[in-house]
């Protein structure tokens, strides 16, 4: 329980109607919800000029007419729902939280996937985007398909990160396809590693964008981040682990098949990809598309298609990916 709250006293005539009402509050750290000299508590009883407010200890007793004193509750509860979640509450949190509708609230809390570590808040922005954060949490396997700019690459990472810093996993794991554009990673110079960088650039500005660049160095040295090209996962059994698939659309039905199994106990995977930009032979089906129609009735997989209303880069990307779809 967040609080204890005592019945309602009422005070005064019926049509003049006042209550009394004792909040106390439980597992918090008080001075986060008062701050110092009470100058968050302050802050906050400023926006209640109709309640008389009295607190003592971890019990605050409010005087007033029943709705200002609901209302009173309902903030105070947010404020507190606020530390349990951030563990820090600011001024400037109160004003949003006293501002702001609490549905509004409690759904943008939701929305949060993690903070970095320069302190910015990643949050699933569309609805798909929540769809994808949403369905990651019932589901062990979830597809996202959309076209570029819409956040896919960038949403499933952050929900790796944050499993990996939850503790649910115990390493993440990257892959993609070599074939990019006719190219073939045998034919370029250099070791795996530096073959597959340029392919893996978006998961790498994810990650330092999400971790600092030298845990990220770190976490690969140990083998806690992975990042391979697909042909490495033939043989392996991924157990706790996150796994994320990029650009599924170039994979091979082999390929594809050959992945989804080397799923183990603890797994997750999300495999991305955008099927208006197939870089295969004519002659190879994607592995993305016969994944949509063999696998979309299997109960516990899901699949998300995200569009041109989930694209958060420039407002002409939107118009672009319009202009290019197919004519019915």
């Amino acid at each position: 329980m967040l609080f204890c709250i005592s019945k309602v006293k009422e005070i005064g005539e019926r049509n003049k109607l006042m209550s009394e009402k004792l909040i106390k509050i439980k597992n918090i750290d008080l001075n986060k919800l008062f701050g110092a000299n009470n100058n968050k508590f302050d802050k906050f009883k400023s926006f209640f000029t109709d309640v008389k407010v009295v607190s003592r200890g971890e019990e605050i007793k409010i005087y007033g007419k029943k709705d200002d004193i609901n209302l009173f509750e309902k903030k105070i509860k947010a404020c507190i729902l606020h530390i349990q979640k951030f563990n820090s509450l600011t001024l400037n949190n109160i004003e949003r939280i006293v501002i702001e509708n609490e549905n509004d609230l409690l759904n943008q809390a939701n929305n949060i996937i993690l903070h970095t570590s320069k302190g910015k808040v990643v949050k699933a922005i569309t609805k798909n985007q929540r769809k994808i954060l949403s369905e990651s949490q019932k589901n062990d396997m979830i597809f996202v398909i959309g076209p570029a700019g819409t956040g896919k690459t960038y949403t499933s990472v952050a929900i790796a990160v944050k499993s990996l810093k939850n503790k649910q996993v115990k390493r993440l794991i990257f892959t993609r396809p070599a074939i990019e554009a006719g190219e073939n990673l045998g034919f370029l110079p250099g070791d795996v590693k530096e073959k597959l960088d340029p392919y893996m650039q978006p998961i790498y500005d994810a990650l330092t964008d999400m971790l600092s660049v030298k845990k990220v160095n770190k976490y690969i040295d140990e083998g806690i981040i992975q990042i391979a090209p697909l042909a490495y996962m033939r043989g392996r059994t991924l157990d706790n682990a996150f796994v994320i698939l990029d650009e599924g659309q170039n994979t091979t039905e082999k390929q594809m098949k050959m992945f989804l199994t080397r799923m183990g106990i603890s797994a997750k995977f999300i495999i991305t990809g955008d099927i208006s930009q197939i870089d295969l032979l004519k002659t190879n089906q994607s592995g993305l598309v016969q994944a949509q129609k063999k696998l979309k009735n299997i109960k516990d997989i899901s699949f998300i298609q995200l569009d041109d209303k989930d694209v958060i880069r420039h407002k002409l990307v939107k118009q672009i990916i319009k202009a290019y779809e197919p004519k019915h």
